[in-house]
């Protein structure tokens, strides 16, 4: 794979962070790893955005936005509120293939879920992974509503199409609920994909060098990681 989209099944569930630990992952193997941010909202101007944070986890070689937009809204709204132009599943799709011309792993950051609209015609991250026609790995909370939201981001990237390489609990409790437990069976079960890791909570606030050494530990090896999904949910007790 040349090119990875990493969605959610909503916002703030650890997006940023599954990405930075699959570009840290790739990164160590030797991998050249470019991190794309098609819309970053909620940041100003000279903060620092998703792309720069996983670049800063995680060592990648490079990180980019096609648009930034102040208001922490939907990037067609923000978009919008802010009287600047919207980005196009087609211009996330151009600029993805250009910086795999150079990389050897892009990796695609959403903002929010699958369909967040992007601009006022409805444009999609779905949209630009099917240009792409690459996989989308989507990031899930590990409690109580997430086989739900989960299920129906399954369901829309089947309609369209569109290959789902798996799932990934985005922020793992040290402490997980019955709910939680019981998820990590139902999870591949309603995604009709493969449970693909769990990372743990607090993960992002660990500087660059504990996170690069640990991210290997949260993924999968279909994901360049030794994590396994049975011993994981043995010591779990789901």
């Amino acid at each position: 794979m040349t090119t990875i989209v990493v969605s959610g099944t909503g916002t703030e569930i650890g997006k940023t962070v599954v990405t930075a630990a699959l570009a840290a992952v790739a990164t160590a193997a030797g991998r050249s790893v470019a991190v794309l941010k098609p819309a970053q909202t909620g940041v100003g101007p000279g903060e620092a955005g998703d792309a720069d944070e996983v670049v800063r986890l995680s060592g990648a070689a490079t990180g980019a936005e096609l648009a930034r937009f102040p208001e922490p809204l939907a990037p067609g709204t923000a978009a919008r509120r802010a009287g600047l132009a919207p980005v196009r599943p087609a211009e996330v799709a151009e600029a993805a293939r250009k910086l795999a011309a150079e990389h050897d792993l892009v990796l695609v950051e959403g903002a929010g879920g699958l369909l967040v609209r992007f601009d006022e015609e409805g444009g999609t991250l779905a949209d630009a992974a099917r240009l792409l026609g690459a996989p989308v790995l989507v990031v899930v909370p590990a409690g109580l509503g997430t086989l739900n939201t989960t299920a129906l981001t399954a369901e829309a990237l089947r309609a369209r199409g569109i290959e789902q390489l798996g799932v990934v609990v985005g922020s793992w409790p040290a402490a997980p609920d019955l709910a939680m437990r019981c998820n990590l069976t139902d999870l591949p079960e309603v995604a009709g994909a493969p449970l693909l890791g769990a990372v743990p909570e607090g993960a992002g606030g660990l500087d660059a060098e504990a996170f690069r050494a640990a991210a290997a530990s949260w993924l999968a090896p279909a994901l360049g990681g030794d994590w396994d999904a049975a011993a994981f949910a043995a010591t779990a007790g789901a």
